[in-house]
This record gives C-alpha cells, sequence and structure tokens, in this order.
C-alpha cells in the first residue's frame, strides 16, 4: 500500500481540528470539534488537558471516514497547536497536575512587573519581551501553586511543556518528551541563537531544566504512534510548529520580507526575516520560524494582537447581540458612519507593541444614538487598528515597508473588516486561499520529513497563491484621522490602567 498522503492535527485555542491531505496538499477529510476554555477569575485563561487529550481521536476518526482512506495510507503526521499554553504532567501517569494555562491567561503579571529590570536582558537572548503570555512563569506558578509540585520538579518526576509536547507524549505512548524548535522559542527559556535551553533563563524564572522536553527542528523525527486506539503504531509524527509559524509556511512566506497576518482567537502578523535575527526597537518580539534538520536556523518578526476574532465572540456570546459570528458583518454595515465610537478590545491586556497586560477593554464615544450596529463596526475596527499598530512597528523595524500581507483564520472571511483593514494601512490584504494555514504549514513540514517532495521550494509551489486581494480605498488624510483616534483611545487606556 502507497503512504502517499498526511494527517495533520491542529490543536487550537478554540477548538481542535484533523486534516487529511493527498500529496499535492488538497484537502481530502477533516474533523473539528470545539475546545472551549474556561475563565475561573478575571483575566485567568485555563483548558482542561485531558478534554484536549479526548478530543483527538474523534476527529482523526472523523477526517479518515471522510476522506475514504485507511490509515496504513498516511505517510506522516504533522501536528500544530495553540503556543505559550503550558501543561505539568506527571511522568510516570501522563496525567495533567493542574489545569493548563492558556496563552492569553494574565495571572502571572506581577511575577513579570518584578523582572522588569531584567528586560534587555532576556530580549538580547531570547528576542522576547517578560510578559504573562509566554511560557516561563506559567510553568513557575504551577510549581509554586500546585502541593509539592516544585520538589517534584526538581526530582524528575514531571514533565512540562507546550500542547505539542504533551500531545507527541500521549501519541507516542509516553516514549518522546519533545518539543521542536518554534514552540521552544515561545517559552522565554530558550537561546534564540543556539536554539538550546539556557540554564541562565531557567534559573531567573525558577524553572528546573530538567522539567523540559528536547528541542529538535520543526521536520523531522518526534516519535511514532503507540498503544493508541484510532491510529495503528507505527506511524511516524514528522514535523511540528507552533500555530503561526506553521501559518507562515502554510502561506508559502519562506524568504525574507515576506508576511502574512492570521487572525484567529488573536490576530499574529509575523514577517519572515531569513537566516536574520533582527531585534525589535519597536515593541515587537523576534522568534524563529519553521526550522529544518541540517539548515542554518531561519527568523521572523512578530505582534501579537490577544484579542481578535475573541472580540467576536464576546459580541456574540458576552453581548449576545448575534447569533453567529458571521452576522457581525452586515450588522457592522447598518452603522452610522458619523458615529466615531472606538473600541479597544483589550480584553485580555494590551499586546504589541504596547505589552501592558492590566489593560482591559474600554469603549469611547457612546451616545444616545449608538446602537448595536455602531457596536459591531467598532469591534472589526479595533481589531484591524491594532493590527495597524503592529504594521507600523513592524516597517520601522525592517527599514522599509512591507508591500502586501497575506491573510488567513476566522476573521480573514470578513469582506467588510479586510476592506476596512487595507484602507487603514494603506497596503493591499491578500486573503488566502486556504482561510486556515496553520494545518497546512503542518502538512508540509510532515511532507517534507517523508520525503514526499525534494524540498520546500517543491512543496510550497504546491500551495495555492491566488487569493481576493483589498486594496486600500481611502486617501491619508482619512487614514490619518482614523489613527489619531485610535491613539487617543489607547493612550487613554493605558494612562487609565497604569
Amino acid at each position: 500500500m502507497t503512504r502517499d498522503h498526511l494527517l495533520v492535527i491542529d490543536q487550537g485555542t478554540t477548538s481542535t481540528r484533523a486534516v487529511v491531505y493527498d500529496a499535492r496538499l488538497r484537502t481530502v477529510g477533516q474533523g473539528q470539534a470545539e475546545i472551549l476554555p474556561t475563565y475561573p477569575h478575571s483575566g485567568w485563561v485555563e483548558h482542561d488537558p485531558e478534554a484536549i487529550l479526548r478530543s483527538i481521536g474523534p476527529q482523526v476518526a472523523r477526517a479518515l471516514e471522510e476522506s475514504g482512506l485507511r490509515a496504513d495510507r498516511i505517510a506522516a503526521i504533522g501536528l500544530t497547536n495553540q503556543r505559550e499554553t503550558t501543561i505539568v504532567w506527571d511522568r510516570s501517569t501522563g496525567r495533567a497536575i493542574a489545569p493548563a494555562l492558556v496563552w492569553q491567561d494574565r495571572r502571572t503579571a506581577a511575577a513579570c512587573e518584578r523582572l522588569r529590570d531584567k528586560q534587555e536582558w532576556v530580549s538580547e537572548r531570547t528576542g522576547l519581551v517578560i510578559d504573562p503570555y509566554f511560557s516561563a512563569t506559567k510553568m513557575a506558578w504551577i510549581l509554586d501553586h500546585v502541593p509539592d509540585a516544585r520538589r517534584r520538579a526538581e526530582a524528575g518526576e514531571l514533565a512540562a511543556g507546550t500542547v505539542d509536547s504533551f500531545l507527541v507524549w500521549h501519541l507516542t505512548g509516553g516514549r518522546k518528551f519533545v518539543t521542536d524548535a518554534t514552540n521552544a522559542s515561545r517559552t522565554l527559556l530558550m537561546d534564540l541563537a543556539t536554539l538550546r535551553w539556557s540554564e541562565e533563563l531557567c534559573d531567573l524564572f525558577a524553572v528546573p531544566s530538567q522539567l523540559l522536553p528536547e528541542i529538535r527542528p520543526s521536520a523531522g523525527e518526534f516519535g511514532r504512534t503507540e498503544g493508541l486506539g484510532f491510529l495503528p503504531d507505527g506511524l511516524p509524527i514528522l514535523g511540528i510548529a507552533g500555530d503561526q509559524q506553521a501559518s507562515l509556511i502554510g502561506q508559502g512566506c519562506v524568504e525574507a520580507g515576506q508576511a502574512k497576518c492570521t487572525y484567529g482567537t488573536g490576530a499574529f502578523l509575523l514577517a519572515h526575516t531569513g537566516g536574520r535575527i533582527v531585534p525589535s526597537r519597536s515593541g515587537l518580539v523576534t522568534t524563529l520560524a519553521a526550522t529544518f534538520e541540517g539548515q542554518r536556523p531561519q527568523y521572523a518578526l512578530e505582534g501579537s494582537v490577544f484579542v481578535a476574532g475573541a472580540a467576536v465572540q464576546w459580541f456574540r456570546d458576552g453581548l449576545r447581540a448575534i447569533g453567529s459570528s458571521y452576522e457581525i458583518n452586515p450588522l457592522s454595515l447598518e452603522s452610522d458612519p458619523a458615529m466615531d465610537v472606538v473600541f479597544v478590545p483589550a480584553l485580555t491586556g494590551l499586546g504589541a507593541p504596547y505589552w501592558r497586560p492590566e489593560a482591559r477593554g474600554t469603549i469611547f464615544g457612546l451616545t444616545r444614538g449608538t446602537t448595536i450596529a455602531d457596536l459591531a463596526r467598532a469591534t472589526l475596527e479595533g481589531v484591524a487598528c491594532q493590527v495597524a499598530d503592529l504594521i507600523r512597528a513592524m516597517d520601522n523595524d525592517l527599514g522599509a515597508p512591507l508591500a502586501e500581507i497575506r491573510a488567513d483564520g476566522g476573521m480573514a472571511r470578513s469582506d467588510p473588516f479586510l476592506r476596512f483593514q487595507a484602507d487603514l494601512l494603506g497596503v493591499p490584504i491578500r486573503r488566502s486561499p486556504q482561510t486556515e494555514s496553520t494545518a497546512m504549514g503542518a502538512a508540509l513540514l510532515a511532507g517534507l520529513g517523508a520525503g514526499l517532495w525534494p524540498d520546500v521550494d517543491a512543496a510550497v509551489g504546491l500551495i495555492e497563491s491566488a487569493g481576493e486581494v483589498f486594496t486600500p480605498g481611502r486617501d491619508d488624510d482619512w487614514r490619518r484621522s482614523v489613527q489619531e483616534r485610535w491613539q487617543k483611545a489607547v493612550e487613554s487606556v493605558v494612562r487609565h490602567y497604569a
């Protein structure tokens, strides 16, 4: 039997997907289930690790059934995951000792503030900022708040990692404790130049290094399935990348200067910088792009907005203003353009380039005439304004403006949103034909690991690049007016929550 298909497990913040691709990277089957985080306290965001595990099997079975294939046609498994989300588990049982702390979780803000004097040194080593967003302080919090956890960690009884490590541990029957370099680069514990855990960083953040997995390139051997009821033993896991790095390669961005923005739960803008580490002077972070065995590391600049699609979810579920997320699009078009309502959607703090975890969502400009349509428009525009801040910061760091942004994710399906985004940026936005390119990127990495294609260029050549382009339709005066109104709103939020 020819093994010429790829299975991808895409474990995200709000859902788990399984996708089967053929050797030309065409989707032939998929399954998806909603996996929602919980919010036990203000600023706390958690997942049930066991629920994540239970979600995998049914979606893999559904994807294989839809494809009409048996598992023996699978050449390799690719994995992509929500990044920074942190799990600590027992090495003997594989069971988590606490809920997973999601990347949006802000409970360690005070701990980060106490380390602020180390920021320059940490940025030089990791490319990151000291913020609750990243994994290190989450690991330390679990060790300090679960009885006996720190002693057990130092004794080698516990394991800690991002979601990819936890899943591979269970997919391989506990035989492999590994992560890929892109996920490791999001922990605040990996040296960005050497791609190794740093003992100095581990000491700073009080995370025992023996707690951490082995770091491997994004395309390569991560282990083989064992002891699963939904897949046979022996299927190789050959590609892993954090969701945004997977999306970067999944949109064909493999050369310096190519950029994409994924509008998912949050919004994540990445620009490939090739083999060059570009330190940010503008509040962005330097991160790793997908890596390949035997090749020099590849890097990217990244800006992260914590709330994008999550703002639409809040509008839908928190305000109960609409029945489905799509309804915000026609509703926003009913808004009165003269209504200057501004929504700063800092529902879980402000990310790049501000890095103010204490900030909270705020609405400005409400009047007796404000309607729910005006709030719908303000919700979409608030996300776009946050991304515009990232673009300006990235242009400054790169020393030249980006020529085009490739867009994917749930909000990229919204024409009104992308039209406003292009108008605000003054840069064309190309909507990817693959609106969910994270799984595509993981498939590409796994296929390279399996030798389905001779090189990256051959694989990228299979990705459909044509997509609808939203070109700017507003002038510079309009753009400046919107940006000034937005900056006043953000400055008010930052001052209020300082």
